[in-house]
């Protein structure tokens, strides 16, 4: 109904009514707040799937502990995706767990506020949800003649009525991923791509928005890399865009394009897309950063993007966010993957709050970041030399943060920690041997370092299912 509704709204009455009442809205609202004010209710994030945006029927748990609906992670895997698309980490297994709590909330929610709502029953009926959640055939032809008004617009209608235009297919994009496939299918991307250089504030950010929720669709990121110019002038958005929320959502738009592995090259060598990202990482709002981060994580998966990220800062603002409590997590994630590098090691012991930054999350971090803290510390050791490895371990205190996460980290963390304990291990005996003390010096917080002195704990007890050799846990 929503649907034929706005269709025969801007059939009948064109364009004309709605730039009457956005002149009368201007200096009074906010873009933000216009859409706010034009929507019932706001689905709350946390029952949204990260994947497609909408409201979740039948939420599932995978590996990495994030929550999708069901059938849209399905999809994902079997396109052959083997990785966390929020997170970009590898998953362990393929095995879906229902998350019946959140179900539970969202089910009181949609009844609090009217929503039709009706979860499967078994696993076996996630083809019947999607069936049953699908719009109608009738729903879906009125959108699409909606998207073929609105482009319309924006090919030959006046400045005013390309900026309402935008704003009306980011509204269409926001869900669906038959409304994103045939926005994009109808010719949209290109007149969105000029607007993107447009002086109007209003209109370069619908249209970078827009541009967001297109991508969010797997087959429309292949549609906006090869456009023309497209990714330049996303970037451009990014680096001088009018306003803080047009800024953000052009990180959000990259971090969302650098899911495909062999756009995240092509990302990191636009001009200004890293150096951008890593301002906006230090200088954004908390959601800002967290589409930052989230970014530049993406880019570092690829080998190739070490030495731009160096030269661009990203690396000295990924210390730096280690902490801020909102985006140390994916900090210290991008960070291990730099490092697996040389030049990323050397790169990350420059900075001299790098080392003391990842011990702080060992300590006071959720369980992944403290997984992806000992990680780097570990390859750090592994990858930077004489010098990182020394610097890793005169750490303070970490002694006992490794023995805590040996026992008490997720299975990656307790890993990683048994590999690193036994650099200590190694290095402690070279010392003894070089050195000649006994190994009554302590570690860390438990004793002091004087002078050049440099003394080393034998008291780490690892477990016995982690006393094997180091290739073993090298992932």
């Amino acid at each position: 109904m929503v649907a034929i509704t706005r269709y025969c709204r801007f059939l009948l009455f064109g364009f004309e009514e709605e730039l009457e009442i956005e002149i009368q809205k201007k200096g009074r609202k906010t873009l933000i707040a216009q859409e706010i004010a034009e929507t019932f209710f706001t689905v709350p994030k946390d029952f949204c799937c990260p994947i497609t945006l909408d409201l979740m029927c039948d939420p599932v748990i995978i590996s990495t502990g994030q929550t999708y609906d069901r059938m849209s992670i399905w999809r994902w895997m079997e396109d052959g995706h083997c990785t966390c698309p929020k997170t970009g980490q590898l998953l362990a297994h393929n095995r879906l767990v229902r998350n019946r709590a959140l179900r539970n909330l969202i089910m009181q929610w949609c009844s609090a506020h009217g929503v039709p709502y009706d979860p499967p029953e078994g696993v076996d009926a996630s083809v019947e949800m999607f069936a049953s959640a699908c719009p109608s055939k009738a729903a879906l032809e009125a959108n699409r003649g909606t998207a073929t008004l609105l482009i319309q617009q924006l090919a030959d209608g006046s400045q005013a009525a390309k900026t309402l235009a935008a704003r009306e297919i980011r509204l269409l994009a926001k869900t669906g991923k038959e409304n994103r496939a045939f926005i994009a299918q109808a010719g949209a991307i290109p007149h969105l791509r000029n607007l993107l250089s447009s002086p109007n504030a209003v209109a370069q950010e619908n249209s970078v928005t827009a541009l967001l929720n297109l991508s969010i669709f797997e087959r429309n990121k292949s549609m906006i890399m090869e456009e023309e110019g497209c990714l330049g002038s996303i970037v451009e958005v990014l680096r001088f865009g009018h306003t803080t929320e047009a800024r953000e959502n052009a990180a959000a738009t990259l971090f969302s394009l650098s899911a495909v592995h062999v756009y995240k090259k092509r990302i990191a060598d636009n001009v200004g897309a890293v150096e951008a990202l890593a301002w906006l990482l230090q200088g954004g709002t908390q959601r800002g950063r967290k589409d930052a981060v989230t970014a530049l994580f993406n880019l570092s998966t690829h080998t190739e993007n070490c030495l731009k990220m160096i030269e661009a800062g990203a690396v000295k603002a990924m210390v730096l966010a280690l902490g801020n409590e909102g985006v140390a997590e994916e900090a210290a994630g991008a960070l291990a993957l730099i490092v697996r590098q040389p030049v990323g090691a050397i790169a990350v012991v420059r900075e001299e709050a790098a080392v003391a930054g990842l011990i702080g999350m060992m300590r006071c971090g959720t369980p992944r970041g403290k997984e992806n803290a000992v990680a780097a510390l570990l390859e750090l050791c592994r990858s930077g030399g004489a010098a990182a490895t020394e610097r890793v371990v005169r750490a303070p205190a970490l002694a006992g943060l490794l023995q805590t996460l040996l026992f008490t980290g997720t299975k990656r963390a307790r890993r990683k920690a048994a590999s690193l304990a036994r650099v200590f291990q190694r290095c402690e005996n070279a010392y003894l041997h070089y050195g000649g003390l006994g190994v009554g010096y302590a570690f860390a917080s438990d004793s002091a370092s004087t002078g050049n002195t440099t003394s080393f704990s034998s008291s780490i007890a690892i477990p016995n299912i982690f006393q094997e050799n180091d290739v073993l846990f090298s992932s």
